[in-house]
């Protein structure tokens, strides 16, 4: 195959989208697959789109998922600059090529001229029917373009495309691809204030930086035949393609868009982001209480199949096992149930000492002021009854204080009068026993009574806990002690009582 050098290459436009991850990992699965390189180029051309701060949650991001260029802002290589703002001085070079090779021209037509076309013909295209009826190098005399270039205003190159001729290339996703010349508008490659647009941008620094495989959304997909018309007036070989399919909104309608998040209650973006803008403030999944991993597993397969049954895939199985060519066309709708599903899986199989450190923060803002062991216990006892990481510390704030509120409803089925005298004793036995004997403290007082262990045992949860839903209640009173249940215990007797 060659030396595989494949890039993610995002505008720095805000915060990066998760379909943006999910090309990143495509990328970065492929590199990793073939002993290749994969690279993180900044395309922030657009300056007037540019928002501080968005290059390094870019790179946040990519630290978070464990999905590390080998190139790039902040990693070196031998092909920077990686931002193409700072590549500014290399693209004006090929532009001129082409316009001296009679491929691309000079278009002295504004903004404003150009919207008032638009608005006379809603079909307006700039391209090889009405190119000759505007204001650049092909329409005007010599010296008008000359006095006009002089005067440095409105003035951009477009691609000249060819008339009446097909333009085809091979994706390893849709096959062979072609494109009528007609269809294609003479796009802006290079504008007035001497910044490429995307389409010169990208093929002369993916020429540059030996690119061998692109690999990005089906958004792009319309583009490529601009892109392969270049590649061909400049003389250099296409890198191959590979369109991605889109990530689709939970109904199966329409692209996941960044405002999906807040409509259908879900996160979007990898990290939270803030901004100046309330409405563009946004919740991460890392701060929503997602597992990097298990989110990764999740998108490789929004699109992707291993080609078999096994869906707990680490990194590296990842890597093994990934190819394009099973990757399918059709769109993956985000289903955030099976999203949440994998991080459950994933946090079933975390370290415990690794969810302490993640759920440190919550604990100490909640007021649980423990060691980190003893949280560690705590999500132990927790891990196999949440969805995402925050749930831990929500669900189980009877390991850190006394229950304020009860399961009212089921102390009404389950409480009798006659049932104070026993629950007394069990919390007396309580304060008397070791971890190691609670179980016969509470369940040999039962027994040895004549009781009904379905009588006491949930009053006895509620009790310690104020909750029927927690993990096994031995366990629990060991971890919060014997002595501290039964106290809680005698406490909630008395609730008992005034609740009868």
């Amino acid at each position: 195959m060659g030396d595989v050098r494949v890039r993610f290459a995002p505008s720095p436009t805000g915060a990066l989208h998760i379909g943006g991850v999910r090309t990143a990992l495509y990328n970065y699965l492929f590199a990793k697959k073939n002993g290749g390189t994969f690279i993180l180029r900044i395309e922030d051309t657009d300056q007037t789109r540019y928002v501080p701060g968005a290059e390094a949650y870019i790179i946040e991001s990519l630290r978070w998922f464990g999905i590390l260029p080998t190139e790039g802002p902040e990693f070196g290589g031998d092909y920077g600059p990686y931002r193409q703002s700072e590549r500014k001085d290399i693209y004006k070079q090929y532009a001129d090529q082409l316009i001296r090779d009679g491929n691309a021209y000079y278009a002295f037509d504004t903004a404003e001229e150009l919207e008032v076309m638009r608005k006379s013909d809603a079909e307006f295209k700039y391209d090889g029917k009405t190119r000759l009826s505007l204001k650049n190098s092909l329409s005007l005399p010599e010296e008008k373009v000359k006095e006009l270039l002089e005067a440095g205003e409105h003035v951009a190159v477009r691609l000249k495309i060819p008339v009446d001729e097909s333009i085809s290339f091979d994706d390893h996703i849709r096959g062979h691809v072609t494109f009528s010349s007609n269809e294609l508008d003479d796009k802006v490659i290079l504008k007035g204030d001497g910044m490429p647009t995307y389409h010169l941008a990208n093929i002369v620094d993916d020429h540059l930086m030996k690119i061998s495989h692109v690999i990005r959304g089906e958004e792009w997909l319309s583009s490529t035949p601009h892109h392969v018309l270049m590649y061909r007036f400049l003389g250099w070989s296409a890198p191959s393609f590979a369109h991605l399919p889109l990530i689709l909104k939970p109904t199966g309608q329409g692209k996941l868009s960044k405002r999906d998040g807040a409509k259908f209650g879900f996160p979007v973006f990898p990290l939270s982001w803030d901004s100046d803008h309330e409405e563009d403030n946004f919740t991460g999944f890392r701060e929503d209480g997602y597992l990097p991993d298990g989110l990764l597993n999740f998108l490789a397969l929004l699109g992707w199949s291993p080609g078999n049954d096994q869906e707990m895939l680490t990194l590296d199985e990842m890597c093994e096992a990934f190819s394009l060519d099973k990757i399918v066309k059709s769109g993956a709708r985000f289903d955030i149930d099976k999203a949440l599903w994998f991080n459950q899986q994933y946090i079933i199989h975390a370290d415990n000492l690794k969810l302490a450190y993640m759920i440190q923060d919550q604990a100490i803002d909640a007021g649980y002021h423990v060691s980190i062991e003893y949280l560690a216990d705590v999500c132990g006892l927790m891990k196999e009854r949440v969805h995402k990481t925050l749930e831990i510390i929500t669900n189980a704030r009877f390991f850190f204080e006394a229950p304020h509120v009860f399961d009212d409803d089921t102390i009404r089925k389950k409480y009798k009068p006659e049932n104070k005298v026993h629950l007394i004793a069990i919390a007396e036995s309580l304060k008397t026993v070791d971890n190691a004997g609670i179980e016969l403290a509470i369940k040999g007082y039962i027994q040895d009574n004549g009781l009904k262990i379905g009588d006491f045992m949930p009053l006895i949860r509620i009790g310690v806990s104020g909750t029927m839903q927690g993990p096994d209640l031995i366990k629990t009173i060991a971890l919060i002690t014997p002595s501290e249940a039964a106290d809680r215990l005698l406490r909630a007797v008395l609730y008992f009582e005034k609740l009868n």
